[in-house]
């Protein structure tokens, strides 16, 4: 793989800064697309640039100085590879490589390496569109692999999966829905067995699933979204703890915040889930945040929603006032990530928009375009990563690191 750095401090004779804390999964920790200690720059820049030799959507991660990722290549895209790469550099550690023993059929636009691998700090969980789970430990050293084509022949789809796993406590939870065979799977992180299996609504999602607390002492369970609405489920043995069942997109992934569940449904619908109850109570609904197929972010007490014609909407967490909105440059498909005050948001094309949430109106701070390579009509359709005051980008072909 070859390596390009485009600025770097240690080519000006100094210490690179360190990374800070772990982004380990999609949308970041608890799937919040938050960085709690975290910091995007106003003026976002480049800092190193690494070519990938395969396509991907998937998302990196960030477990504590490394950053992993995914990509699929080969005329069918029949090769998954899994990098290990430095956070501060992009010099890579290791590689490793795998033969897709499921179906690699996806719509033009997507990929194999669609979903973004997950790590409980110990081991890092990698998940292709073709059905093929593997789990490695931090060193690259294969812990487990499974093809869950073999064990579940049916479920795919024409256009590809794209639902990211999730580690919550000792389960990897995996959601795999299509209109064929439906499931969802709670999989012991060391072994690799199934805890249990859970029969889904027999339609295309790529919604990702989500952790969820009644409250902060009690066990951490699973949130499964689809068309159907939501499921919370315990992680340990995959028992139904309560449903939502009014409808929820099957593209834009809900949000937690403080317990309550912002749901990607009939626009956005603030659910407060009890501990004991069967059925969530609705605290509000606004069809005017309407997520369309990006997922919503909780910052502080406002909730913020990308809708498909480039507009960011800011309303209230405790009403779903509409306190603002701001128009940015789109199409999008990847999805917000905050820190601080900040959101980032990097549009098809490449364009990195930075904007201040504490502005009256919301205002675009700064702006960053991205180099993508025109004879291949390259787009950036993941979702950024955050880690200390480093946002990591990728397309099929790059992986930036971009700094203040």
């Amino acid at each position: 793989m070859r390596l390009s750095i485009l600025l770097s401090a240690f080519a000006l004779g100094v210490a690179a800064p360190a990374i800070a804390a772990d982004w380990p999964q999609f949308r970041g920790p608890e799937s919040t697309a938050v960085a709690p200690d975290g910091q995007i720059p106003a003026e976002p820049k480049i800092g190193w640039s690494v070519s990938l030799p395969g396509r991907g959507l998937s998302s990196p991660i960030v477990v504590g100085q490394k950053i992993f990722l995914t990509c699929a290549s080969g005329p069918e895209q029949e090769r998954l590879h899994l990098f290990c790469l430095e956070a501060a550099s992009g010099r890579q550690f290791w590689e490793r490589q795998l033969q897709a023993t499921g179906r690699t059929m996806t719509q033009p636009k997507n990929s194999v390496a669609s979903c973004t691998p997950c790590s409980d700090g110990q081991r890092i969980f990698a998940l292709w569109s073709s059905n093929d789970l593997a789990a490695f430990d931090l060193d690259g050293n294969l812990l487990w692999l499974r093809g869950l084509t073999a064990d579940y022949p049916n479920a795919s789809n024409s256009l590809g999966m794209a639902s990211s796993p999730v580690v919550i406590g000792d389960t990897l939870v995996v959601m795999i829905e299509n209109d064929s065979e439906s499931y969802a799977l709670g999989i012991d992180v060391k072994s690799g067995g199934n805890l249990w299996k859970l029969d889904r609504p027999k339609a295309a999602n790529w919604t990702s699933p989500l952790p969820w607390r009644a409250n902060g002492h009690a066990s951490p369970a699973a949130l499964l979204q689809s068309s159907k609405g939501l499921l919370a489920v315990d992680v340990a043995s995959g028992s139904r703890l309560w449903e939502y069942t009014e409808g929820a997109s099957t593209m834009s992934s809900s949000v937690v915040a403080d317990g309550v569940v912002y749901a990607s449904s009939n626009g956005v619908t603030a659910l407060l889930p009890g501990s004991t109850d069967p059925s969530p109570r609705q605290l509000w609904r606004s069809k005017q945040i309407n997520p369309a197929t990006i997922s919503p972010v909780v910052l502080g007490d406002r909730i913020y929603s990308l809708n498909g014609a480039g507009v960011i909407s800011a309303a209230e967490t405790r009403t779903g006032d509409i306190k603002w909105k701001l128009r940015v440059t789109g199409p999008f498909s990847g999805s917000p990530v905050a820190a601080g005050v900040r959101l980032l948001v990097v549009n098809e094309k490449g364009l990195v928009q930075v904007v201040d949430t504490t502005a009256p109106e919301g205002a675009i701070t700064g702006k960053l375009q991205l180099p993508l390579k025109e004879n291949s009509k390259e787009l950036i359709l993941c979702t950024p990563a955050i880690s200390g005051t480093h946002v990591f980008v990728r397309t099929d072909s790059t992986l930036w690191e971009l700094g203040g």
